[in-house]
């Protein structure tokens, strides 16, 4: 992580979804990220940037995983090995505070891939959650699911398509995240 010259809130945002092969960054890989990297400021977006990933260990992956994200071989031919992507992610989020619909699930598989392939990352050391702002704003109102999905549905934003891919996923956290802010 850098030392960071802007204050926190002139920082971007890196709004980012990931697909995986299972549930433990320790055991299962990512093979998906979706960015979508927002000026704080005023919320809009500065770039996107999305990538399939080489899984290496298919073997150990978790079937509901790869129903989810539809994992097949033809679409992932071309991939990139995890280091080669994250090298790419790392250039576009320096100094950017992370945030993910679910940080508790995204940044630990991203925080293990970056330890995994050596690839030093320099965010902003505070990660952002969209499922804590929607409850912290919302429960009042009626809100009683947390998961994307239902975010989306509650504040009646089309949800993504039940095949997830992580741009899709990273895109809705940001529709999310600008109505949640009044945008």
């Amino acid at each position: 992580m850098s030392e960071n010259k802007r204050p926190f809130n002139e920082r971007p945002i890196a709004i980012t979804d990931i697909e995986t092969t299972g549930t433990d960054p320790r055991v299962h890989e990512i093979i998906e990220i979706g960015l979508v990297l927002v000026d704080q400021p005023t919320l809009n977006v500065i770039s996107t940037y999305e990538v399939k990933i080489k899984p290496e260990h298919l073997e150990l992956a978790q079937p509901r995983a790869l129903e989810v994200n539809g994992y097949n071989e033809a679409d992932w031919r071309g991939a990139l090995p995890l280091k080669a992507a994250l090298e790419s992610y790392a250039a576009l989020t320096h100094e950017a505070a992370f945030l993910a619909h679910s940080v508790t699930f995204d940044w630990p598989f991203m925080e293990e891939g970056f330890r995994k392939t050596g690839v030093t990352q320099t965010m902003d050391r505070h990660r952002l959650c969209n499922m804590t702002l929607a409850w912290g704003l919302l429960r009042q109102k009626g809100l009683v699911h947390v998961n994307q999905k239902e975010v989306a549905q509650f504040l009646g934003i089309e949800p993504e398509p039940d095949v997830h891919r992580a741009i899709n996923g990273a895109m809705l956290a940001y529709r999310i995240l600008r109505k949640l802010s009044g945008l």
